[in-house]
């Protein structure tokens, strides 16, 4: 190591141990009420789901690579995805598609695949897809991750016919002519489809539809998803575009009955603009709060179409999927921009953290999510660069999140100070908590000032916890990053700022970090 590299590991290392232990002389206080005593919904496992769709290099590469590829792989899948994959325990994945679902048939994906039809991708990039990461592919590879599996059909240029024979496909333990060609593609057992999509973004890429014919639409084909006696799958509306209330409110109208789940898609756009993508690793403070405040609009959107679920459905039978989500940044320069291939950094985490929150404090109603997406597309997880890998900041956060998944919801109420920059506000400090099967309470806390530590006392009622522990997620640079040459930039580390004393937990929160405790 040279000298100038040293000093600036001991520089990056200092800057480091002052965030994490609260050193800085400005604070921001915050105080807190956690209810143990009050627990909620339960925090199913599927709001960490994952979402994998025919985009780039988010399944060619990103997943499969093939047998005869010198990546190392099982079976064609490269195994060092699959072994990060599996460290976090995702719990679903949806394939394959997005915008790709509504052009996809699926007979194309199975038999030989030396023998199937090579399209191209007219959604993504125009390249051709060679169709070799098809049905069977894909079921086997949530089966190797140990993932359940949501499949979007096609309602946008298929028909209730080709969507109900690809059910049989997958699940018929019977001997129909459909059932027998799935078993001499090779797969005797019929899979167990968990989860199945009736479209995708019908409003747009998968029809251009009215409300109201989609509404038509969906009880058509849903009927057609048949499944055999004793089993379910959970059948999902393709619901609105962020704030579209009069898709939800006339799908629910028509055939909330019919359905199982609602989904929801909202991507944040530091800009508030489609047309005015920013970089994903160039930009000022400015930028990092308007950012934080077109994240923290998911609450919004979850409390106004749940409020119009409520009507048609008080009991809340109907699950809300917000099955598309996360940042949308401008493309890296030098890759296709049909790709959507963007670098991820703590602002990315920061997001994820603080909207994962969201969805924890809305499990009575937000039952799964899948961001986007989950390799290489858009705020990935992870990133590849042929037989290379990084986890990116995202990644780290689902890392450190884990011990939620299976969770009951705790009540917790956050009293913060804003955080502002120009125009842009938001409370600085958000927080969820929850108790996991063996009793344990874990908080997160995530701090979205870039530069001011905060102080955070929560009370905590009915129960005495005797220890604290913890993990921190955070870097010196708000752009900071994980690259193919530097893969461990920003990655978690023990967290020694957090104290129990009596009922109240009192925690150095350091600026832009998110920490998650356990109290025992």
């Amino acid at each position: 190591m040279t000298l100038n590299t040293l000093t600036r590991a001991l520089v990056a290392g200092l800057a480091v141990a002052a965030l994490t232990t609260g050193s800085a002389l400005a604070q921001t206080a915050v105080t807190a009420t956690l209810r143990a005593d009050q627990p909620g919904a339960r925090i199913e496992p599927e709001i960490y789901g994952q979402f994998a769709e025919h985009l780039g290099r988010g399944i060619y590469e990103g997943v499969w690579v093939g047998e005869g590829s010198k990546i190392p792989n099982t079976k064609g899948y490269r195994n060092d995805v699959v072994a990060a994959l599996k460290a976090i325990h995702v719990p679903l994945v949806r394939w394959p598609g997005g915008c790709f679902a509504d052009d996809y048939h699926w007979r194309d994906g199975v038999g030989p695949r030396g023998k199937r039809p090579v399209k191209v991708n007219v959604i993504w990039g125009g390249v051709e897809e060679t169709n070799a990461f098809g049905t069977h592919e894909f079921m086997d590879f949530a089966e190797l991750i140990g993932a359940k599996t949501y499949v979007a059909g096609n309602v946008g240029t298929g028909a209730p016919r080709e969507m109900a024979e690809w059910v049989e496909y997958l699940v018929s333990p019977t001997h129909s002519t459909v059932a027998d060609e799935r078993r001499a593609n090779g797969r005797d057992k019929p899979w167990k489809l968990d989860y199945f999509g009736v479209g995708n973004e019908n409003w747009g890429c998968g029809g251009d539809m009215t409300a109201e014919h989609y509404t038509n639409q969906y009880r058509n084909f849903a009927a057609f998803i048949r499944v055999p006696e004793g089993t379910k799958t959970v059948k999902i509306a393709g619901g609105p575009n962020t704030d579209d209330y009069h898709w939800t409110e006339t799908l629910m109208k028509g055939a909330a009955r019919y359905m199982d789940a609602l989904s929801l898609h909202y991507y944040t756009l530091p800009s508030g603009k489609w047309e005015n993508k920013l970089s994903a690793t160039n930009f000022n403070e400015q930028v990092w709060a308007d950012t934080m405040v077109q994240a923290l609009r998911m609450d919004e959107l979850i409390t106004k179409h749940s409020a119009i679920m409520d009507k048609y459905d008080p009991k809340k039978r109907v699950g809300l999927y917000v099955d598309e989500w996360g940042l949308w940044h401008a493309v890296e320069p030098g890759t296709n921009p049909g790709f959507l291939y963007q670098q991820n950094t703590l602002r990315d985490a920061v997001v994820a953290a603080a909207t994962l929150n969201i969805f924890h404090n809305h499990a009575d109603r937000v039952r799964l999510t899948a961001i986007a997406q989950m390799v290489n597309v858009l705020q990935a997880m992870i990133l590849t660069d042929k037989d290379r890998m990084v986890l990116t900041p995202t990644y780290w956060v689902y890392d450190l999140y884990q011990p939620f998944q299976g969770a009951t919801q705790l009540p917790i109420a956050v009293s913060s100070p804003a955080y502002a920059v120009g125009g842009a506000s938001v409370p600085a400090v958000t927080a969820s908590a929850g108790r996991d099967a063996a009793g344990v309470i874990h908080v997160a806390l995530v701090n979205l000032d870039p530069n001011t530590p905060a102080k955070v006392s929560v009370t905590v009622t009915g129960v005495a916890g005797k220890a604290v522990s913890g993990r921190v997620l955070t870097a010196p640079a708000m752009n900071a990053l994980n690259s193919f040459d530097h893969p461990d930039t920003v990655k978690p580390a023990a967290f020694s700022g957090a104290s129990l004393k009596g009922d109240v937990l009192t925690v150095q929160l350091p600026a832009k970090a998110v920490v998650v405790l356990a109290l025992k």
